[in-house]
């Protein structure tokens, strides 16, 4: 997809990737792009082709609402998330479920929202928001890890099942970006525009998932080996 003149919504897109791709997808051309947040006074763009839209994953009536409003979306971006830092053993219950409601739960019933309209706007484009954590786990990242793989996995699911509409979907992987989210992190951080960059020259392309960086790209050829090499880095972590 060339995203000149197209009608797109971003997920979370009061900052960080969320932000970069609406301010991305402008200078690339599109027509209009609704910008989605929990709360829309977060949302400060200076643009009349940015339409400010509510959208709560863990809300479903404002996941349906949204999608009412924005019926002439021919490109859905899902980039809302969070990170609660939740262990999966002796971590608080409540916010490992509240990461797989997030990413999981919440993406999906974008989707599933949102596909009529993709169906009717000619099949349109989905991309999915993913991270290096889809692949392994890290203490501290328990919870998110497995939220990830579950999206990593819902978005192959939906590309086979979405395909006979003629709707594209995309997975976009990365480690760490420098954004709100990571602030106390302090390993390499990839720029979001460059994360946003790729992503939709890989839509482009035709490409149905994109490896941001190096990082993530060692995490993927990893897969292949065994585990326990892959995971002796993290010993004493």
């Amino acid at each position: 997809m060339n995203v000149t003149d197209q009608i797109a919504l971003v997920t979370g897109a009061n900052r960080g990737i969320g932000r970069q791709f609406v301010l991305e997808l402008l200078e690339r051309g599109a027509r209009k792009v609704y910008a989605s947040a929990r709360r829309t006074e977060t949302l400060d763009f200076d643009d009349a082709r940015v339409v400010p839209v509510r959208l709560d994953l863990l809300d479903h009536e404002s996941v349906v609402a949204a999608a009412a409003a924005a019926g002439d979306v021919s490109l859905l971006v899902n980039n809302a998330g969070i990170t609660t830092g939740a262990g999966l053993v002796t971590g608080d219950l409540a916010e490992v479920r509240r990461e797989l409601d997030t990413h999981f739960w919440g993406t999906l019933d974008v989707i599933r929202e949102f596909s009529p309209m993709l169906a009717a706007n000619g099949g349109g484009a989905i991309v999915n928001v993913l991270s290096a954590l889809s692949w392994f786990s890290f203490p501290g990242a328990g919870a998110y890890a497995v939220a990830k793989a579950a999206e990593w996995n819902m978005t192959n699911g939906v590309r086979l099942e979405l395909a006979a509409q003629g709707t594209f979907v995309e997975g976009v992987l990365l480690g760490a970006a420098d954004t709100d989210m990571m602030a106390g992190y302090d390993g390499p951080k990839v720029d979001p525009r460059d994360v946003v960059r790729r992503a939709l020259d890989g839509l482009a392309a035709g490409s149905i998932e994109v490896v941001v960086d190096d990082w993530t790209a060692m995490v993927k050829s990893s897969l292949g080996g065994d585990p326990a090499q892959f995971y002796a880095q993290f010993a004493g972590a």
